[in-house]
């Protein structure tokens, strides 16, 4: 259905797509050119996948960050997740998203993961020894969409789905998520003390398996210090696939934001 060559039609356009929005923000403001570069770094007993019903099964380091231009169409969004026992590689994936409607209350996103890997460890026979090796599962093309309807500032809805084509023989050659999510993003303890709450419904195909399940991240944050504390809970409701019942972690999160302005 999806051949290489469709792979490199799509990160050439995200490419110009990237390149236009640039040139966008330029002929509207001739001085001054910003850069909107954040990100955070969470450490965890048990990483999480973006389809939660993946978990690394032991304690991971999860790098992101998101940068963006003035008018911010087009973002990207890198992905580095660890291991924290071995410090092997467990996931690189590079989200790309454009903007094809920002309106005050709502938008609507499209993107691509380009590339999108998965690792996994594994022992070989070469030379009549045996080897641990680190596998790449790669995942082309991997396109996804998300609309966001704006409640009010601090909550909002939102669909996110993904396809995802593995190339590898090992792994099912079509994946499909599709999830309902509400963001409760401030919900006040004290002055300084918030919580975060982001409840979802989603459904999950992997080849001819498929299932039904909820989860929810909850995160206590202060509004003056970088570092939150969180926990992520998966259940299944109803699965076909081989996956844990229910699953859980704790994490700890820095975050940090910077803006770059170019002065002319």
């Amino acid at each position: 259905m999806f051949s290489p060559t469709f792979f490199k039609k799509t990160s050439l356009l995200a490419g110009l797509l990237l390149l236009a929005s640039y040139a966008i923000s330029q002929q509207t403001d001739s001085t001054k050119q910003t850069l909107n570069f954040s990100g955070s770094v969470t450490a965890n007993n048990n990483g999480f996948s973006l389809v939660p019903t993946f978990s690394l099964g032991k304690p991971a380091v999860q790098t992101g960050f998101n940068i963006s231009g003035n008018k911010e169409r087009f973002t990207f969004h890198p992905q580095f997740w660890y291991s924290m026992l071995d410090y092997k590689p467990w996931s690189f994936i590079f989200i790309w998203r454009y903007k094809l409607v920002k309106r005050e209350k709502f938008q609507f996103m499209l993107g691509t993961h380009a590339p999108a890997i998965n690792f996994k460890s594994a022992t070989v026979t070469e030379d009549g020894e045996e080897k641990d090796v680190i596998k790449a599962r790669r995942f082309y093309p991997a396109l996804e969409i998300l609309p966001i309807y704006q409640i009010n500032k601090n909550i909002s809805l939102s669909m996110y789905g993904i396809f995802g084509r593995g190339i590898e023989k090992e792994v099912a050659t079509t994946n499909y998520f599709l999830s309902i999510r509400t963001d409760f993003n401030d919900i006040p303890l004290s002055k300084q003390f918030y919580l975060r709450f982001n409840p979802q419904v989603y459904y999950l195909r992997i080849g001819d398996a498929d299932g039904i399940y909820t989860a929810a991240g909850l995160t206590l944050a202060h509004r003056k210090w970088p570092f939150s504390i969180g926990t992520m809970m998966n259940k299944a409701l109803k699965s076909e696939i081989d996956v844990k019942n229910f699953d859980w972690n704790v994490s700890l999160t820095y975050a940090f934001g910077k803006n770059f302005v170019e002065q002319k």
